[in-house]
């Protein structure tokens, strides 16, 4: 969800463990030379989650081994869901709403909360989101209370565990 930290921890995890960073959000602003914000009121949400959707199609062939930093609302396509369970271990980065919405509030720049009521809009995204989200992460982490440093200590370790217990 937004606000949960997922681009800083990305970027943090990428300084850590030298691995290849993709974020999502950042190909499909390339992609159309403009900032999330300009595609969505210019395009819609709507050609939005398409372009997100194939940017992510079209990078699975370079993203084994590598951090994929999407947005929260890539899970709302099944396609996208199968792809990254297939391109390796899948990371929630949760917060409580509160948290979760003081951050997301801190940017102007988000489209979706461009609403008479944010605050309920965020509201409602969370409800409808956090099943999709529970379904589909091997590892949740609690961000509310961590750093950004603390958060990618905590995905390296669960991934660790996770990688041995698999084997």
């Amino acid at each position: 969800m937004m606000g949960a930290g997922k681009s800083s921890v990305g970027r943090c995890l990428q300084r850590r463990t030298r691995l290849a960073r993709f974020d999502t959000d950042e190909i499909v602003s390339s992609k159309f030379g403009l900032s999330i914000s300009e595609i969505f009121s210019t395009h819609g949400e709507r050609r939005f989650r398409e372009v997100e959707a194939q940017a992510l199609v079209e990078l699975a062939p370079k993203a084994f081994g590598a951090i994929i930093v999407t947005g929260g609302g890539i899970v709302l396509r099944q396609e996208n869901v199968d792809l990254l369970k297939q391109l390796g271990t899948i990371v929630w980065l949760d917060a409580n709403e509160e948290t979760l919405f003081e951050r997301a509030s801190r940017r102007s720049n988000r489209p979706l909360l461009q609403t008479e009521d944010p605050r309920t809009t965020f509201s409602e995204m969370l409800r409808a989101r956090a099943p999709h989200y529970a379904k589909v992460a091997d590892i949740r982490v609690d961000t509310s209370a961590l750093t950004r440093d603390e958060v990618a200590d905590v995905i390296l370790s669960k991934v660790k565990e996770l990688v041995t217990t698999r084997k």
